[in-house]
């Protein structure tokens, strides 16, 4: 059973109406597995996805569903409800839900509540791809993250409807539970007292004002893996370039453009007690970056590109008189992968890479490694290497956040 992370903490579960809902069932029953005490507040639209039976039986409480029930209201309940919560969670926060609460509606017992509150709110967004990206929404996120409201998610993946996939698909539970921990400053867990930097994304190496350098990554292996360590209790300082995907949930992000500037983060954070490098770091920039947009002229030859070499942040860090106990590096190849991979755990100064095969006949995936939502990697340590099979991007993360945490253990116990 996990620690009680959560005990004497009061949680107010607003379920919205949405296919997601019935993951709320979990999501209770992890909170209650932490000590917490949750309360739930569900709208019409929900209770046509789960029943207020089962989300009682879980929660071991009144399930208050109407504004205007005359028991609940006696005393001005909903006014009640809102302010004896530490923290409030909507989940699935519905397109429908977060407009109310941007616009400032309370016509039912759930927008009302959330119109009411002195605590901090969280919302874990889940909705149509299209519903998601739509302008309306966009404003309304804005509006909220301007009032002070927190997000979990939304995650990219297949959509209920058939043919349908993108963002929109709510948090795992897990991961809400890792937001409401770390919004409490309650952590737990194997790593539970360690701080890790980790890198995520592409970098960016600006040509002109409007033109870079860049590649296809796009940060799902390294955010997924800066969630799983979050989750196992770990201060997780993430530095991510240039990616598409939301923050994930209980990390400290620093965004950043180019390998210098990602460099200078990652020197910022330590000293650390691990250094998980994900990043898929540009190895050349531009010699120079215009100050205006470079003209095409007819007639002309294209413009030379002059190259210099970026800073090896990897092994900056692995030979850094900081140096994390632990230094793990990615190698992405295509052709001679354990090769390549041991000789860059002996030039990088790292304790393990993780290497992986993104060639386009890699096999993995529908859309391959780079972009896709699969990963097959391979773990080359100073004793030998460990095929893993192929699976999802999240689960390689959850395996290896396990395996990372182990090894500090043992070294650390040394």
């Amino acid at each position: 059973m996990p620690d009680e992370t959560l005990g004497t903490k009061r949680i107010l579960l607003i379920i919205g109406g949405g296919i997601a809902a019935y993951k709320c069932l979990d999501l209770i029953r992890r909170l209650r597995e932490r000590g917490a005490a949750v309360r739930c507040v569900m709208t019409q639209a929900a209770q046509e996805f789960v029943t207020p039976l089962s989300v009682g039986a879980l929660s071991a409480d009144h399930v208050f569903t109407d504004l205007f029930d005359r028991q609940d209201e006696q005393d001005v309940g909903h006014i009640r409800l809102s302010r004896e919560a530490d923290l409030i969670v909507v989940a699935p926060a519905t397109a429908d839900l977060m407009a109310k609460l941007a616009g400032g509606l309370a016509n039912d017992l759930a927008s009302a509540v959330l119109l009411a509150t002195d605590k901090p709110v969280l919302m874990a967004p889940a909705m149509n791809p299209r519903m998601w990206q739509h302008p309306a929404t966009s404003r309304n996120l804005a509006t909220l993250k301007g009032d002070g409201v927190a997000f979990v998610g939304p995650n990219s993946g297949e959509m209920a409807e058939s043919g349908e996939a993108g963002p929109g698909r709510m948090a795992e539970p897990l991961e809400i539970v890792a937001a409401i921990e770390a919004m409490l400053g309650k952590r737990s867990g194997q790593l539970a007292g360690r701080r890790i930097i980790v890198t995520s994304g592409p970098t960016h190496e600006p040509i002109d004002p409007v033109r870079y350098i860049a590649n296809r990554s796009s940060g799902r292996q390294g955010h997924a893996l800066a969630g799983a360590l979050a989750r196992l209790g770990a201060e997780v300082h993430l530095v991510s370039g240039p990616v598409s995907i939301a923050d994930p949930a209980g990390v400290s992000v620093t965004h950043v453009e180019s390998a210098r500037q990602m460099r200078d983060a990652v020197e910022g954070l330590l000293p650390a007690d691990a250094g998980i490098f994900v990043a898929a770091v540009a190895d050349w920039r531009p010699e120079t970056e215009t100050g205006e947009k470079i003209k095409k002229k007819k007639g002309e030859a294209a413009p030379a590109l002059q190259l210099t070499e970026n800073p090896d942040i990897l092994a900056g860090v692995g030979h850094h008189g900081k140096r994390p106990a632990l230094v793990v590096g990615f190698a992405a190849e295509t052709q001679d992968l354990l090769d390549n991979a041991r000789a860059k755990l002996d030039r990088k100064g790292a304790d393990m890479i993780v290497a992986n095969d993104v060639s386009h006949d890699s096999g993995v995936g529908p859309g391959g490694v780079m972009g896709g939502a699969r990963n097959r990697v391979v773990i080359v340590g100073r004793d030998g290497h460990e095929a893993w099979p192929e699976m999802s991007k999240d689960e390689v993360a959850s395996r290896l956040a396990a395996l990372i945490a182990e090894t500090l253990e043992k070294k650390t116990a040394r």
